[in-house]
Order: structure tokens, then C-alpha cells, then sequence
């Protein structure tokens, strides 16, 4: 299980806008707890990872920023 304040997020970057992408909460390994995601996040998820190599960049496993 992830813990909702994930230290940890996986990161799919836009391939042609900087600063553009997805991200979500996970373990250090990557894993998402797609459980505990809202229907919109999910949806979200789902269609990031459809996109690898077409509109973002293979996810990346990044400290979370904390605020």
C-alpha cells in the first residue's frame, strides 16, 4: 500500500512542451496504489502511460516536493 503523502512520484514529462507532464504519488519503487486515486486521477494514469513515446517520456521514479 502507498501512503497518501508519498515521499516519492512517478513522473511522465512532455516530449515536446518543458515543464508539462503528469504526476503521481508512489513508492520508491514506482508503484502506484491505483485504489486510492479518484476516478479523474486514474483516468489520467491510464492515459500517461498510453502515451509513453508518443507525447511524454517514460516515467521517472522523483523525490516528491513537499510543501
Amino acid at each position: 500500500m502507498i501512503a497518501t503523502n508519498a515521499q516519492h512520484q512517478l513522473c511522465f514529462r512532455s516530449l515536446f512542451n518543458s515543464g508539462r507532464g503528469y504526476a503521481f504519488p508512489c513508492d520508491q519503487e514506482g508503484h502506484v496504489d491505483l485504489d486510492q486515486m479518484s476516478e479523474r486521477a486514474r483516468n489520467n494514469y491510464f492515459y500517461a502511460r498510453a502515451m509513453v513515446g508518443r507525447e511524454l517520456s517514460v516515467p521517472a521514479v522523483e523525490m516528491a516536493e513537499l510543501h
